[in-house]
Protein backbone atom coordinates (compact mmCIF):
# COMPACT_ATOMS: atom_id res chain seq x y z
CA UNK A 1 0.00 0.00 0.00
CA UNK A 2 2.72 2.64 1.18
CA UNK A 3 4.36 1.89 -2.60
CA UNK A 4 1.33 2.55 -3.95
CA UNK A 5 1.27 5.90 -2.30
CA UNK A 6 4.25 6.66 -3.31
CA UNK A 7 3.90 5.53 -6.99
CA UNK A 8 0.65 7.79 -7.33
CA UNK A 9 2.39 11.12 -5.16
CA UNK A 10 5.36 10.56 -7.73
CA UNK A 11 2.98 10.98 -10.61
CA UNK A 12 1.03 13.41 -9.19
CA UNK A 13 4.21 15.45 -9.16
CA UNK A 14 5.45 14.54 -12.80
CA UNK A 15 1.76 15.84 -13.39
CA UNK A 16 1.62 19.89 -12.31
CA UNK A 17 5.57 20.38 -13.37
CA UNK A 18 5.20 23.97 -14.53
CA UNK A 19 6.22 23.49 -18.31
CA UNK A 20 5.11 27.45 -19.26
CA UNK A 21 9.11 28.24 -19.45
CA UNK A 22 10.11 26.14 -22.00
CA UNK A 23 11.42 27.68 -24.94
CA UNK A 24 9.27 26.69 -28.58
CA UNK A 25 12.23 26.03 -31.06
CA UNK A 26 11.75 25.94 -34.85
CA UNK A 27 13.94 23.55 -37.13
CA UNK A 28 14.79 25.12 -40.79
CA UNK A 29 16.87 24.04 -43.58
CA UNK A 30 18.55 25.86 -46.33
CA UNK A 31 21.56 25.80 -48.88
CA UNK A 32 24.69 27.67 -47.92
CA UNK A 33 27.74 27.61 -50.39
CA UNK A 34 31.08 25.72 -49.43
CA UNK A 35 33.18 23.31 -50.08
CA UNK A 36 35.34 21.74 -47.65
CA UNK A 37 35.50 21.11 -43.77
CA UNK A 38 37.54 24.58 -43.49
CA UNK A 39 34.08 25.68 -44.82
CA UNK A 40 31.60 23.53 -42.71
CA UNK A 41 33.94 24.92 -39.37
CA UNK A 42 33.53 28.65 -40.60
CA UNK A 43 29.88 28.14 -41.43
CA UNK A 44 28.88 26.70 -38.18
CA UNK A 45 30.24 28.87 -36.24
CA UNK A 46 28.90 31.88 -37.85
CA UNK A 47 25.49 30.58 -37.72
CA UNK A 48 26.00 29.41 -33.99
CA UNK A 49 24.60 33.24 -32.38
CA UNK A 50 22.46 33.62 -29.55
CA UNK A 51 19.40 32.14 -29.79
CA UNK A 52 20.89 29.19 -32.22
CA UNK A 53 20.25 25.35 -30.53
CA UNK A 54 21.62 23.44 -32.82
CA UNK A 55 23.70 23.92 -36.62
CA UNK A 56 25.02 21.53 -38.90
CA UNK A 57 26.34 22.14 -42.19
CA UNK A 58 26.35 19.22 -44.96
CA UNK A 59 29.30 19.67 -47.15
CA UNK A 60 28.22 16.99 -49.22
CA UNK A 61 24.31 18.34 -49.88
CA UNK A 62 25.62 21.85 -49.16
CA UNK A 63 22.13 21.86 -46.74
CA UNK A 64 22.44 23.43 -43.46
CA UNK A 65 19.94 22.47 -40.78
CA UNK A 66 19.26 24.48 -38.16
CA UNK A 67 17.71 24.98 -34.69
CA UNK A 68 16.90 27.87 -32.53
CA UNK A 69 14.68 29.76 -30.56
CA UNK A 70 12.32 32.07 -32.81
CA UNK A 71 12.24 34.65 -30.14
CA UNK A 72 15.52 35.58 -29.91
CA UNK A 73 16.90 34.95 -33.78
CA UNK A 74 15.41 34.27 -36.85
CA UNK A 75 16.86 32.64 -39.83
CA UNK A 76 17.57 35.69 -41.36
CA UNK A 77 20.03 36.66 -39.06
CA UNK A 78 21.67 33.52 -39.20
CA UNK A 79 21.83 33.53 -42.72
CA UNK A 80 23.26 37.16 -42.58
CA UNK A 81 26.27 36.12 -40.55
CA UNK A 82 26.92 32.83 -42.27
CA UNK A 83 27.47 35.54 -45.83
CA UNK A 84 29.23 38.19 -43.48
CA UNK A 85 31.46 35.78 -42.98
CA UNK A 86 32.05 35.20 -46.73
CA UNK A 87 29.59 32.07 -47.62
CA UNK A 88 25.90 32.65 -49.82
CA UNK A 89 22.85 31.19 -48.21
CA UNK A 90 19.44 31.15 -50.46
CA UNK A 91 18.61 34.54 -48.88
CA UNK A 92 21.77 36.35 -48.80
CA UNK A 93 25.25 36.45 -51.22
CA UNK A 94 28.53 37.22 -49.36
CA UNK A 95 30.37 40.16 -50.20
CA UNK A 96 32.46 38.99 -53.22
CA UNK A 97 35.94 40.88 -51.31
CA UNK A 98 35.22 38.30 -48.01
CA UNK A 99 34.16 35.61 -50.75
CA UNK A 100 37.62 36.19 -52.59
CA UNK A 101 40.08 36.56 -49.21
CA UNK A 102 38.73 32.80 -48.22
CA UNK A 103 41.22 30.03 -49.01
CA UNK A 104 41.13 28.83 -52.48
CA UNK A 105 39.82 25.29 -51.47
CA UNK A 106 37.06 27.15 -50.20
CA UNK A 107 35.98 28.72 -53.34
CA UNK A 108 32.51 27.43 -53.99
CA UNK A 109 30.68 27.50 -56.94
CA UNK A 110 28.39 31.02 -56.27
CA UNK A 111 24.09 30.33 -55.08
CA UNK A 112 23.28 33.19 -56.22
Amino acid sequence: MALLAMAFNASAFVQTLDHSNMATTKTVTFEVGGKCDMCKTRIEKAAKIEGVIQVDWNRETKILTLTYNPSVVTSDNVQKNIAAAGHDTVKFRADDKVYSSLPACCHYDRIN
